[in-house]
């Protein structure tokens, strides 16, 4: 039994009836598979829906602003922990620092000062600025969770003004080209769905006025395809796959996008969010990493999916409706991606013999024990691992890495204690008799910290 088209697309028909989204468009981007759209409903124009049709994606806008901040720190033109106020002049609030304020950990107030949603007029470049000083900030900075568009905004013309262009340029030549993104952009275009507001108590479906969201863009902007987006939650869960040399952003710098900083809901523990990026997790592993989006007349959610059993190469999801209200657009990827990964699995890699272990490492192998504990090292894929005995089949293994100018020292670069060092010991045979990870002793017997040996006595 299969997540074939007909699995899926009963899925997406279901929430487009029962939440009563006038338009709704689904796609899901696997390595292994063609690409999978399904749209259903109509997009209130003369225009027949489709997979070219735009709509409006509102806080998704943000995940791309948040690469554009990573390129910018590793290209060397800014620290995450330097205040913003190093690199744009502000008024206020310059003290907030750009790893805060991707994090939504800076305090700072939810919208730009005045009523904007009441008005539905976004301040102009210069009016963000100039009333940044009537801001709050509502919370001490790192106390919790706190939603800021306008940290957002910030963020987007520290953007460009590093790069010396405008957001918007500055996101289409270093992000939407390299990536293959061209139905993503700052305005509709011709092909957009129109948004609506369906009425609770009735079948009317009131358009929504549409709106430029002006120096608020890096925060809510964006307008894209259901096909972009999936690709696009596909490169933020397995960048690798879609941008092999690192052009747009290096893997290790999405790793680092991809950390919980904070937990977004202190008495559910449900969802976390990283620098930019919406963190969800599932059992075994599984981590679903993205984004929502709302604006008026309109709802997007747009996720990848990395880790457990069956879950292919660049997976991604990406939903989106042309209904403000209809909160079942938010769940849908993430059922999406799950359906698939159980009922169409990625196909088993086999297995195949390969290099054995440097001669120096090879009597070392086998069972350890540190702590009271057992582990097990060994070598596999050109590098030496570490696992406890005891650890389930899906808990990642530790990756060392050798220093090149210290024999016998390595690097912990992947798993538990990364970071951290591993000195092996020899006796005056060469063979290892002791190691030290992360400082604690390891030895082939059980031993006590005060070296009891259990077997000897």
């Amino acid at each position: 039994m299969t997540a074939g088209p007909d699995r899926l697309a009963r899925m997406v028909r279901r929430v487009q009836a029962q939440a009563r989204v006038p338009a709704l468009a689904a796609a899901l981007h696997r390595a292994d598979r063609p690409l999978w759209t399904c749209e259903v409903g109509g997009t209130g124009t003369d225009a027949d829906l489709g997979p070219g049709t735009r709509f409006r994606i509102g806080s998704v806008t943000k995940t791309f602003t948040s690469v554009l901040v990573m390129q910018c720190r590793d290209d060397g033109l800014l620290d995450l922990d330097d205040p913003i106020g190093r690199h744009l002049p502000l008024p206020a609030h310059g003290e907030l620092t750009v790893r805060r304020l991707l994090s939504h950990t800076a305090g700072l107030q939810r919208e730009p000062y005045g009523d904007v949603w009441d008005t539905l007029r976004a301040p102009g470049a210069d009016e963000l600025v100039a009333e940044l000083a009537r801001a709050e900030r509502v919370l001490p900075t790192g106390r919790r969770y706190h939603y800021s568009n306008l940290g957002m905004a910030l963020l987007g013309r520290l953007v460009g003004e590093l790069r010396g262009d405008c957001w918007a340029e500055v996101l289409t030549e270093r992000v939407l080209t390299p990536l293959g993104l061209a139905a993503t952009s700052v305005t509709p275009g011709p092909a957009a769905a129109t948004g609506f507001l369906v009425d609770a108590y009735s079948d009317e479906a009131h358009p929504e006025p549409p709106t430029d969201f002006g120096a608020i863009a890096p925060a809510a902007q964006l307008w894209s395809t259901a096909t972009d987006m999936a690709r696009w939650a596909a490169f933020l869960a397995d960048p690798v796959a879609l941008d092999p040399a690192g052009a747009v952003l290096a893997p290790a710098s999405l790793d680092e996008m991809r950390w919980p900083l904070t937990t977004t809901d202190e008495t559910l523990w449900a969802a976390g969010f990283g620098l930019g990026l919406i963190l969800v997790p599932y059992p075994d592993r599984v981590v679903h990493v993205g984004h929502d989006g709302a604006m008026p007349g309109f709802l997007a959610a747009v996720y990848g999916r990395r880790g457990g059993d069956g879950t292919a190469g660049a997976m991604g999801c990406a939903v989106l409706g042309s209904s403000g209200t209809a909160a079942e657009v938010f769940d849908l990827p993430h059922r999406l991606l799950a359906a698939s990964a159980e009922h169409d699995p990625a196909d088993v890699t086999p297995w195949r013999p390969g290099e054995p272990a440097p001669g120096p490492l090879r009597g070392m192998l086998g069972r350890w024990w540190g702590e009271g504990f057992e582990y097990v090292f060994s070598w596999h894929d050109g590098a030496l691992r570490a696992r406890g005995a005891d650890d389930p089949a899906g808990k990642p293994p530790a990756v060392f890495a050798p220093l090149p100018d210290a024999p016998d020292v390595f690097r912990t670069v992947a798993g538990r204690e990364v970071g951290e060092l591993l000195r092996l010991t020899r006796d005056e045979h060469g063979t290892v008799v002791r190691m030290h990870w992360a400082t604690y002793r390891f030895t082939r017997r059980q031993e006590a910290f005060d070296r009891y040996d259990f077997r000897a006595g």
